[in-house]
C-alpha cells in the first residue's frame, strides 16, 4: 500500500474556492446575491469574481499580497472572498467600527497592496490614509492602491483616487483562469483582533482551515441546500464565520443589507423568505424591540446561529417565541470562527421550554473538523472532571486553527501551548460532554459582541496629563452586556489643576483617542488603586466595585446598587448606530 503515491487525480489541495466553481455549474441560474434592486445568479457571480481577479492581477497583485477592504455587507465584499484568493492574494476585511488610527495600523502592518473602500467610509479611510502616509515616510513600505466601491444599486459618484470597483469588474477578463492552489497551507485571509494587548494581531487563515471550518459549520448547523441567508453578521468577522464560502457550498442566496436594523431584517425575512442568519445576542434585542409596524409574521422558523457572548436562557426563549430557532456557537478569530456548536439532542424536545433554553445557552461540543476540544488545567495540562463544576481553560486542536499571528512569532508560540491552542476562556465540561463558559480572560471586555482590550484603553488614559494611575475593568451594561469602567488616580503634583478635572473631561479625552465603543461609560476617581504587596493592581476588587455601578436607561451612570445586575435583561429602543458583531467570533 505504501507504493500508491499521490497524484493529480487523487490528491487536490483543499480550498473553499471550489465551492464557487461548483455553484456556478450546479446552481448556475439560481439567485446568488440580493441587494436592494440588484440580483445576480451564481453564473454571474463566478464571472464577476473572475473579472475582479483578472483586474487585480493587472494591478500587479501577486501571490500572498494583501488586499484590504473597508465595507459593510454588500455584494462587492462577498465577491472579494473568492476573487482575491483567485488572484493568489490574501483578503483582509477590516472592522468598520475601528477609528482611522487603527485602520492605518492595520494597513501598515499588513502591507496592503490594494485598499477597497465603500463610498460611505471614504471620509474615515481618507483620514486613515493621511496617518499612514505620515508613518510610511519613515519606512520602505509603499502606500496601497485605493479603489472606491460605489453603490451598485444607486451610484453616488463618490471617489477617492482613480479606481472604482465596478469599472475594475468591467475591465477584467470573464474567462480568467484562477491561480491554482498547489499548497492548501497557503494563506487565504487575514483578520485582525486586538486580543488582550494593545497591539493588533493579524490572524492568518489557510485555504485548508477555511475549507474545513466551512464544512464543519454547514454540517453542525444542518444547513440544507439552497438556503436563503440574511447577512446580519458582518462579513469582516472571521469572514462571516466562513458562511461567505458556506452559502456558495450549499447553492444558497445571499441577502445583503447595509445596516442591521429591525426594519431591514424583518423586511428581508418577509420579502425573501429567509431561512438562515447569524448574529450576536445583542441582535436578539433589536428583533424583540421592533415596533409593530416594523415586524412581520414569520411563517417558517428562521434558523439563527448565535455566539460571541453567552445568551441568557430567558433571551433565547423570548426570541424563539417570535418564530426563530436558536443554535448557540462558541469560537474566536484564531479558530476561524465557531469552534463549538450546541448540537441539539432529540431527547431534549421533551423538556420544558425553560430547560431547553438553558441547554441552548451552553457553548456545546467541538465542530466535526476540529481534532479535539477540551477544558484543562494549564499548569498540569490535565483535563478537568466532567462534573459541570470544575473550571479550567478551554483549549482547541485541529486544522481550522489559525496558521499563526502575522509577524509575531512570540505571540504565536505563546498561543500554541503543548500542542493545543489556549483560548484564554474559562469553562466547565458537563457530564454529557458539552462545554459551558463560566468566565472570560480577565482583561477582555466584550461589549455588544465586540472585543475591547483593557490595556489599550488604559494606555489612552495614561496619556491624559492629569492621570497618575489607571485601570479598566468590565462593568454591567443594560444593553451591551458589558462596558468599560475606568478607575483613575490623579497626579498629586498638580493638585490645584486636578481639582477641575471631571469625569466628562476624561471621557472626552478617550473619545478623542479611541473608537467610541471602547470609551469608558464610567470613570471613578480614587485616592489609591488597590494593589498587592508587589505593587500589582488588584483588578478583582475593582470588578466587584464596578458591579455596583449602574448605567441607567438614559445612559447616565450611578453608584446605587441595582437589583437588575444579575437579573433578566431589559430591552430598549433600537440604537441609531449600526450594530456590528462580533469580534471575539
Amino acid at each position: 500500500m505504501d507504493r500508491l503515491p499521490k497524484c493529480e487525480a487523487n490528491y487536490v489541495s483543499l480550498t473553499p474556492l471550489t465551492f464557487l466553481k461548483r455553484a456556478s455549474m450546479v446552481y448556475s441560474n439560481r439567485t446568488s446575491i440580493i441587494y436592494d434592486g440588484v440580483r445576480f445568479t451564481w453564473r454571474q457571480t463566478y464571472e464577476r469574481c473572475c473579472r475582479l481577479a483578472s483586474a487585480l492581477r493587472s494591478l500587479n497583485v501577486v501571490k500572498n499580497n494583501v488586499v484590504s477592504v473597508l465595507a459593510p455587507n454588500i455584494p462587492a465584499l462577498y465577491e472579494m472572498h473568492f476573487a482575491v484568493p483567485m488572484a493568489g492574494a490574501v483578503l483582509n476585511a477590516i472592522n468598520t467600527r475601528l477609528d482611522a488610527k487603527n485602520i492605518a495600523t492595520i494597513l501598515r502592518h499588513s502591507e496592503a497592496k490594494v485598499f477597497f473602500i465603500d463610498y460611505d467610509y471614504v471620509p474615515l479611510a481618507r483620514e486613515a490614509l493621511c496617518i499612514l502616509m505620515a508613518d510610511l515616510q519613515k519606512s520602505d513600505i509603499s502606500m496601497p492602491l485605493v479603489a472606491v466601491i460605489d453603490d451598485i444599486d444607486s451610484p453616488t459618484g463618490v471617489r477617492l483616487g482613480e479606481l472604482e470597483y465596478e469599472q475594475l469588474i468591467l475591465q477584467g477578463n470573464p474567462r480568467y483562469v484562477p491561480e491554482e492552489i498547489n499548497d492548501e497551507w497557503d494563506p487565504i485571509a487575514l483578520n485582525y483582533t486586538s486580543g488582550t494587548t494593545s497591539e493588533p494581531k493579524g490572524v492568518v487563515y489557510s485555504h485548508r482551515g477555511a475549507y474545513l471550518s466551512t464544512l464543519s459549520l454547514i454540517l453542525g448547523w444542518e444547513m440544507k441546500s439552497e438556503p436563503v441567508y440574511l447577512w446580519s453578521l458582518p462579513m469582516f468577522h472571521c469572514n462571516g464565520w466562513t458562511f461567505t464560502w458556506g452559502v456558495a457550498a450549499r447553492g444558497g442566496t445571499n441577502v445583503c443589507i447595509r445596516n442591521t436594523t429591525a426594519s431591514e431584517m424583518y423586511e428581508s425575512i418577509a420579502l425573501h423568505k429567509v431561512t438562515h442568519m447569524c448574529c450576536a445576542p445583542i441582535v436578539f434585542n433589536i428583533l424583540l424591540e421592533a415596533k409593530m409596524h416594523e415586524r412581520c409574521h414569520i411563517n417558517t422558523a428562521v434558523e439563527i446561529l448565535t455566539g460571541g457572548a453567552p445568551p441568557p436562557a430567558s433571551l433565547v426563549e423570548k426570541v424563539e417565541k417570535l418564530g426563530f430557532h436558536v443554535v448557540h456557537a462558541y469560537g474566536l478569530t484564531e479558530a476561524t470562527g465557531p469552534a463549538m456548536v450546541c448540537e441539539w439532542k432529540r431527547e431534549w424536545n421533551e423538556l420544558p421550554r425553560e430547560a431547553q433554553a438553558k441547554l441552548k445557552a451552553r457553548q456545546g461540543i467541538s465542530v466535526l473538523t476540529l481534532a479535539d476540544a477540551d477544558v484543562k488545567d494549564l499548569k498540569t495540562m490535565q483535563s478537568v472532571p466532567r462534573d459541570g463544576k470544575t473550571v479550567g481553560e478551554i483549549v482547541l486542536r485541529g486544522s481550522s486553527i489559525m496558521k499563526g499571528y502575522l509577524k509575531d512569532e512570540k505571540a504565536t508560540s505563546k498561543a500554541f501551548l503543548n500542542g493545543w491552542f489556549a483560548t484564554g476562556d474559562v469553562g466547565v465540561i458537563h457530564p454529557d460532554g458539552y462545554c459551558e463558559i463560566k468566565d472570560r480572560s480577565k482583561d477582555v471586555i466584550i461589549s455588544g459582541g465586540e472585543n475591547i482590550s483593557s490595556v489599550e484603553v488604559e494606555a489612552v488614559l495614561y496619556k491624559h496629563p492629569s492621570v497618575l494611575e489607571a485601570s479598566v475593568v468590565a462593568m454591567p451594561h443594560p444593553r451591551w452586556g458589558e462596558s468599560p469602567c475606568a478607575f483613575v488616580t490623579l497626579n498629586k503634583n498638580s493638585e490645584d489643576d486636578n481639582c477641575n478635572v471631571k469625569e466628562t473631561d476624561i471621557i472626552q479625552h478617550c473619545r478623542n483617542n479611541l473608537p467610541h465603543f471602547m470609551v469608558p461609560k464610567k470613570v471613578h476617581f480614587m485616592n489609591d488603586l488597590p494593589k498587592t504587596l508587589t505593587g500589582k493592581i488588584q483588578k478583582f476588587q475593582l470588578r466587584d466595585l464596578a458591579k455596583t455601578f449602574v448605567i441607567s436607561e438614559n445612559g447616565n451612570p450611578s453608584t446605587k446598587k441595582s437589583t437588575r445586575v444579575n437579573s433578566e435583561p431589559r430591552y430598549y429602543h433600537q440604537p441609531q448606530e449600526q450594530i456590528l458583531a462580533l469580534s471575539r467570533l
